[in-house]
């Protein structure tokens, strides 16, 4: 039984490895398939529409790259805030009713935390969190969780190290929950300013580093803070530089949900380590199993 069809994707909170596990195989099969250059095109007429609020690359894009893949139809709204009727004073609950009418599926980005669940609540069709403000990103955490797991072949017993802003940054809020669920140990690492809220925090990313498996670098989000004085001072203190490699395993590897800005440094991405380009690859066949498995 296909227990995602027609359900929207707002959190990471109530899923389990069994739940899960289809979606991770089903999406293995995809990638085999884009390398192959096979056709998977769906024999149903299906559309999706993305509608997002905030500036995106890889979120976006791979959506409407799995989409097409798919032989989807696509809408995209990419400035959602000055391109469509949100600009005029229209609500959330307004836009959910309206839309959709329009597409099969809504993919909606949104800085307010809490703002694609409001949508969702006055949607006829399916809807996927692509980000709601500090809240969540729960594909990004299904493709981070694919990653690791087509690196390692394993999850269980992996130590895991989420380092740099950990309380804006939705990708880990939705990526933490998943990695306990799956057996790993995970360790917290940043300043006490951008702590998870509720989970024990290590404040050294040199004291960590050396027995780490994965290191998941993330970039302090300057948009989130109202303190930029705050934002200063913490910017540039966690970053991970090609020097600090010598300290690492030789079978670790290293991703961020990118963009990065100076928490990570360019001379690493040539490194066998380096695992960040692939990991945003991956993007676009784990959404591919996501579209599918929704609206099929």
């Amino acid at each position: 039984m296909n227990t995602w069809r027609n359900q929207s994707v707002l959190s990471s909170a109530e899923w389990t490895p069994e739940l899960l596990r289809p979606l991770l195989d089903l999406a293995l099969v995809y990638k085999k398939a884009i390398a192959h250059k096979e056709d998977v095109r769906i024999e149903k007429q299906v559309s999706c529409l993305t509608l997002f609020y905030e500036p995106s690359t890889r979120t976006r894009l791979s959506f409407e790259s799995a989409a097409h893949r798919l032989g989807m139809q696509v809408l995209s709204v990419a400035n959602a805030g000055h391109d469509s009727s949100a600009f005029k004073g229209e609500t959330l609950e307004d836009t959910g009713k309206i839309l959709s009418a329009y597409a099969d599926l809504i993919i909606m980005r949104h800085p307010e935390v809490g703002s694609v669940k409001r949508l969702s609540e006055n949607s006829s069709v399916p809807v996927i969190n692509a980000g709601d403000g500090a809240g969540e990103h729960p594909t990004q955490a299904l493709l981070d969780l694919f990653t690791i797991e087509e690196v390692f072949g394993n999850l269980r017993g992996l130590h895991v190290g989420l380092c740099g802003d950990l309380k804006y940054g939705r990708t880990v809020h939705s990526l933490l929950r998943l990695l306990l669920q799956f057996g790993c140990k995970v360790t917290a690492i940043a300043p006490p300013e951008l702590a998870f809220p509720n989970f024990e925090t290590q404040g050294s990313l040199q004291e960590v580093l050396p027995s780490l498996d994965v290191l998941y670098m993330t970039r302090v989000q300057k948009e989130r803070f109202q303190d930029l004085e705050l934002y200063e001072r913490v910017k540039a203190n966690y970053s991970l530089s090609y020097s600090d490699l010598s300290r690492a395993k030789k079978t670790l590897k290293i991703l961020h949900p990118l963009p990065r800005v100076n928490e990570l440094d360019g001379a690493i991405d040539g490194d066998f380590r380096a695992h960040y380009f692939q990991q945003a690859a991956n993007g676009v066949p784990v959404r591919m199993a996501i579209l599918s498995q929704i609206l099929l």
